[in-house]
């Protein structure tokens, strides 16, 4: 069965950087887009950031500049490096593999997704 394993989250001081990784199993490596997406309490699932297996990208305004999202060659794991993290940051951070090959941030066009790993950035 297909499975995203998240890990790299943890508590931090603003300024600080985490690196997030997303382990992919029991699917073949495709062309399909992954993503990287967060969820704070009491609000909707956001898109951060997503990648293309062709390398594109896609970013939301929030954390462009400071986060970049990348990917093995073999495509079984995906990276999510965060720098300069902001308090605003803190959520739970899932991955996803998309249903299609065009990054978006756009959580109904993924179809399987992490268990999630927390994230807290502290002022």
């Amino acid at each position: 069965r297909v499975q995203l394993v998240e890990s790299g989250g943890g508590s931090v001081q603003a300024g600080g950087s985490l690196r997030l990784s997303c382990r992919v199993s029991g699917i073949t490596p495709s062309k399909y887009a992954m993503g990287w997406f967060r969820q704070r309490p009491g609000e909707e699932r956001e898109g951060v950031a997503a990648i293309a297996s062709t390398g594109r990208t896609a970013y939301a305004d929030s954390v462009k500049g400071r986060f970049t999202i990348s990917q093995d060659n073999g495509g079984n794991t995906l990276y999510l490096q965060m720098n300069s993290l902001k308090p605003e940051d803190t959520a739970m951070y899932y991955c996803a593999k998309s249903a299609f090959f065009i990054p978006t941030l756009v959580s109904n066009e993924y179809l399987y997704w992490g268990q999630g790993t927390q994230v807290t950035v502290s002022s």
